[in-house]
Formats: structure tokens, C-alpha cells, sequence
């Protein structure tokens, strides 16, 4: 007898009981039909891959592409990296709507998303270029921006939170999500698409770094890593169910610089020009140029 074949795993019994459990959860959800698909992972990392080599074709893109050939190359990869997350984005709308069909409300609401998200993409590589700077400038470990580029996990994390956010922004909450997740897991920096983030950001080393859905960031503002923007509480309701979408984390104003392994929470304001230093748990706001530090607070 075949060794593989002269065991009884149960395989039967856990498959049955599984798909009991599938039918459950369908039932709870109301759902009594197979759902439709959600967006991919994986897909979602190759369109990723694409747009990179859109924005940056001489650095990400294809090592052998000439100066006459660039335009081309960028717009057909843009081309079909765009066919393939309208795709992912009808996908998220269809799942929501509930239809098992064709949604055509759904198609032509992706449409749209994916014209806006074309459209703003020159501005996403102006931002990345302000970021790409702040860091070069920041941090005298670079020695040139290419290198910030192609090293840096903060800069990686940041250039996917801003193409996220996009979609965030025009209703494709889950792509979104999905997108910031892959940079969280390639990075171990955690951005929630919803943060509202100004030009020239760095997040120097970065691992272990979050930032909550409402975090608002001015421009020229650094972080250093393990810093969180986090939420205070988690208001709820008269049922006891947790509130949604409520105003909860921290707005960092320009200029501000926050040492590693800082904790701020709650909807408070770091004022412009402030320096929060490591370790510093901090719930409270505190106005433009401060300093703090575990041992003491204090205003320039």
C-alpha cells in the first residue's frame, strides 16, 4: 500500500464541518448565495509593481529603456497596469452591492475612479519627489536620492500610502486598505490610507511606525521609528458598538520632528516647529515650537 494513501486523515469530516460553518457565516452576513470576489493581494501587488515603474521608469522600471523609448513604455504599462485595477476596484464596488451579476453601476463608478486616480498621478510623483528630498536632506546616511529611493522602507511605505489614498479618497476604501497592508507587511510601517499626509515626509528606519485613518500631517514633518499616531479611545454607541469614522487621532502641524518610540493619542495638535522626543506618551496638545521630553515640557 501507498504510504501517503494508508492513513485516515478525516479529511471528510473537516470538509463537511467546514462547509457548515461557511453556510453560517453566509447566513449571519445574509448572504445565502456564493458572494462575489474580493480585490487580490497578489494582483494588487503586481499593479503596484507597474505604477512604480511608471513614476520612476529609469529607476524601476526596465534597466535597459533609452530616452526615446521611455514615453512608450510608460504608457503602455500604465495602460494595462489601469485596465487591471479598474478590475480590482468594480471587484470591491460588486462585492459591496451585493450582485450577483454585471452591477452597471458599479462598472462605470470604477471607471471613474481609475480616470480620477490617472489624473492625479503627477501629482503623487511631485509629492514622492518632496519626499525623496526631505529624506536625502534628512538623513546623512544618504548619499544620493537614488539611493533613497531604492532603500528606503519609509520612503516605499509612503509612496504606496499616497497612491492609497487616492482611492481612499474616491471610494475604493478596501482596495485601499489592501494596498496599505502590503506596505505594511514589506515594511512593518503601518499608514491607514485615510491619514492625510503634506509634501517632503520622512520616516526615517520607520519599523514599527503607525499612523490612524484621521491623522492629519503637515508638510516637512519626520518621524522616527516605532512612533504612533494612535487613537485615545473608542467611543460607542447607546448599543455598545463601537463608533465609526469618528475624529480620533493626532494633527501633526508643519515642521514638527517626533523621536523614536513616541506614543501621541487622541484628536490633539502638535504644534508647528515642535520636537517630541523618544519614549514620550503624550495625550494632550501642545502649541507651535515646543519641546518635550520625558523629563520635561517646555516652549522655545
Amino acid at each position: 500500500m501507498n504510504e501517503i494513501t494508508q492513513y485516515h486523515w478525516g479529511v471528510e469530516e473537516a470538509v463537511a464541518q467546514l462547509r457548515q460553518l461557511r453556510v453560517q457565516s453566509l447566513e449571519s452576513r445574509k448572504r445565502r448565495n456564493k458572494p462575489p470576489k474580493l480585490p487580490s493581494r497578489k494582483e494588487l501587488q503586481e499593479i503596484l509593481d507597474g505604477l512604480l515603474a511608471v513614476l520612476f521608469p529609469n529607476r524601476l522600471g526596465r534597466p535597459d529603456l533609452t530616452e526615446e523609448g521611455i514615453d512608450y513604455f510608460v504608457g503602455f504599462t500604465l495602460d494595462r497596469v489601469l485596465h487591471e485595477l479598474f478590475k480590482q476596484i468594480r471587484r470591491e464596488l460588486q462585492f459591496i452591492s451585493g450582485s450577483e451579476g454585471i452591477d452597471e453601476t458599479a462598472h462605470q463608478q470604477a471607471i471613474l475612479i481609475t480616470r480620477h486616480f490617472t489624473a492625479q498621478l503627477p501629482t503623487v510623483r511631485a509629492l514622492i519627489d518632496s519626499d525623496i528630498q526631505a529624506a536625502y536632506e534628512g538623513d546623512p546616511a544618504a548619499r544620493t536620492p537614488d539611493e533613497v529611493l531604492v532603500c528606503y522602507p519609509g520612503i516605499n511605505a509612503v509612496i504606496y500610502h499616497r497612491l492609497a489614498h487616492i482611492l481612499y479618497s474616491q471610494g475604493a476604501p478596501l482596495v485601499a486598505r489592501m494596498i496599505a497592508e502590503l506596505a505594511h507587511s514589506a515594511t512593518g510601517i503601518d499608514i491607514h490610507p485615510g491619514a492625510q499626509i503634506g509634501e517632503s515626509f520622512f520616516i526615517d528606519h520607520g519599523t514599527g511606525v503607525v499612523i490612524g485613518e484621521t491623522a492629519i500631517i503637515g508638510q516637512r514633518v519626520r518621524l522616527y521609528q516605532a512612533v504612533t499616531l494612535g487613537a485615545k479611545r473608542f467611543q460607542k454607541d447607546d448599543n455598545g458598538v463601537l463608533i465609526k469614522g469618528n475624529l480620533r487621532h493626532p494633527i501633526v502641524d508643519d515642521d514638527v520632528v517626533i523621536y523614536a518610540g513616541a506614543t501621541i493619542l487622541g484628536r490633539v495638535t502638535i504644534g508647528k516647529g515642535s520636537i517630541i522626543g523618544g519614549n514620550v506618551w503624550l495625550t494632550h496638545s501642545v502649541p507651535e515650537r515646543s519641546i518635550i521630553t520625558q523629563a520635561s515640557e517646555r516652549t522655545e
